[in-house]
């Protein structure tokens, strides 16, 4: 699809317009494959020293830390993943994982004879014997955990990379958040603003029409944090609605520390929300399809557009504050500084 113009003229605390114009979900990403920001394999593992299930009797004199030996023959030789029950191998010993051992068609990676239904049942037991660091260690996760609990973990660790942000495309880049900005500033053209308040001016022609629409991304840096601000166009139901919400770059838990307000309006009359951001760890679409934003009816946003109606123009302002709690009175304040 084409893109239709696009103007933003950048402010945010001044309350200068910024107007930006109708694009649609499509944007092009120069990082087209999955990117990795580090690495998400530890390259050591852990035993217990307290282990008396004979781990450092299964490698011998190598000259390579027993865990991690064990370890590596727990990697499936295809996925390169940690391998978990059930493990099959072949007749001739080969393991690998089940999910691969689907994709190759029952028949063995490195010797080519068939798989059949073998469960490597000794290498299962010794898997239940370790205790491993998780993955993301090399970005500040302490935690070690029994082989078969890592997994849970890591799904859910405060310390995993985040997914872009990004609502435009479907952008695979992933990394924590001083590396996501700048990745959505030069590699998505994102516009960054600095200021905990904001006036935007969307815009977008033929306003009757019925489509899926998403406008341009903006980031706001605020109290240290990255705030994104999303406006689009979708249906709810059978009706088209605009919506405007903000995600706060980071973990829920610290997106509870900030409140924001969106409004819009005109002629004597507006629609206000109040809210709290949600995490990016929650996807753009999850957020959306939640309606926990600004949502405005075509016909009400036509009405705040003025005119003959013939194109859209919403003039959307909002703040994003601190909440901060007060030591003497005990109630939560909001801090707009």
């Amino acid at each position: 699809m084409e893109f239709d113009n696009i103007e933003c003229v950048s402010s945010s605390d001044g309350l200068n317009e910024d107007e930006i114009h109708h694009r649609y979900p499509h944007h092009p990403n120069p990082h087209h494959g999955h990117h990795q920001f580090s690495s998400s394999k530890p390259q050591n593992g852990t035993s217990n020293p307290n282990n008396s299930n004979g781990v450092n009797n299964i490698v011998g004199a190598t000259g390579i830390t027993p865990a991690t030996s064990v370890h590596e023959l727990l990697e499936c030789p295809v996925c390169t993943n940690s391998m978990y029950p059930p493990i099959h191998q072949c007749q001739n010993g080969h393991t690998l994982c089940s999910t691969c051992k689907v994709r190759v068609h029952n028949q063995c990676p490195t010797c080519r004879s068939e798989l059949g239904d073998i469960r490597c049942l000794a290498l299962e037991k010794v898997a239940e014997s370790l205790e491993l660091p998780c993955k993301y260690c090399s970005l500040g996760c302490p935690e070690i955990f029994p082989y078969y609990s890592k997994l849970k973990h890591e799904a859910i660790c405060n310390f995993r990379p985040y997914n872009c942000p990004y609502a435009g495309s479907e952008c695979s880049v992933v990394g924590d958040i001083p590396f996501l900005v700048a990745h959505l500033r030069d590699d998505h053209k994102v516009d960054m603003h600095t200021g905990s308040t904001f006036n935007h001016r969307y815009v977008k022609s033929n306003p009757r029409e019925v489509e899926n629409a998403t406008w341009m991304l903006t980031v706001f840096h605020s109290f240290g944090q990255y705030f994104c601000l999303h406006f689009e166009a979708f249906q709810l139901g059978m009706a088209p609605v605009y919506m405007a919400f903000l995600r706060f770059m980071g973990d829920e838990a610290e997106a509870r520390n900030y409140s924001y307000s969106l409004e819009v309006g005109a002629n004597g009359r507006k629609l206000t929300w109040e809210g709290t951001p949600r995490s990016i760890r929650d996807s753009h679409r999850k957020v959306r399809d939640s309606h926990d934003g600004l949502i405005i009816q075509r016909n009400m946003a036509l009405f705040f557009s003025g005119g003959d109606r013939k194109e859209l123009k919403l003039r959307v302002t909002g703040r994003v504050w601190k909440e901060q709690q007060n030591p003497d009175a005990g109630p939560c304040i909001q801090n707009f500084s």
